[in-house]
């Protein structure tokens, strides 16, 4: 059986059939994905697009219970902050994927992304797998 974190940009792409195909067994997200998918609606540039994020928000807060950034995560966070910046990348730039990183590492989760370069340098400490 498969387990892992789900990147918010994988709850935002939920629907797409190569998304839904690729998905672990067990899926989680954690509280970090949930606070950014609660600020989509507020940034939202149309009625439809907000109803559209609103609508993700409470499918997501349904479907799972959060996983929280506690102690553990923001000691890992420091891994994954020094990781990134061996790697010669600015970890200033991405600080909610780092706090998501750190909670799946935390957590001993590989972390599902559709955006795996953002993640780029943390290979050692988290997988890293590309939807």
């Amino acid at each position: 059986m498969s387990v892992g974190l789900l990147d918010t940009s994988v709850v935002i792409d939920w629907d797409d059939p190569a998304v839904t195909a690729a998905l672990p067994d067990e899926a989680a997200v954690c509280a970090i994905t949930l606070a950014e998918l609660t600020a989509g609606p507020h940034l939202a540039s149309t009625g439809d697009e907000r109803a559209r994020r609103q609508a993700r928000l409470q499918q997501v807060e349904a479907t799972f219970d959060a996983i929280s950034f506690d102690t553990p995560a923001a000691r890992s966070y420091g891994q994954v902050v020094a990781a990134v910046a061996a790697s010669g990348r600015s970890h200033r730039r991405r600080i909610a994927d780092l706090l998501i990183a750190a909670t799946a590492h935390a957590n001993g989760l590989p972390l599902y992304t559709r955006n795996p370069n953002d993640f780029g340098g943390l290979e050692r400490l988290i997988e890293i797998i590309g939807i």
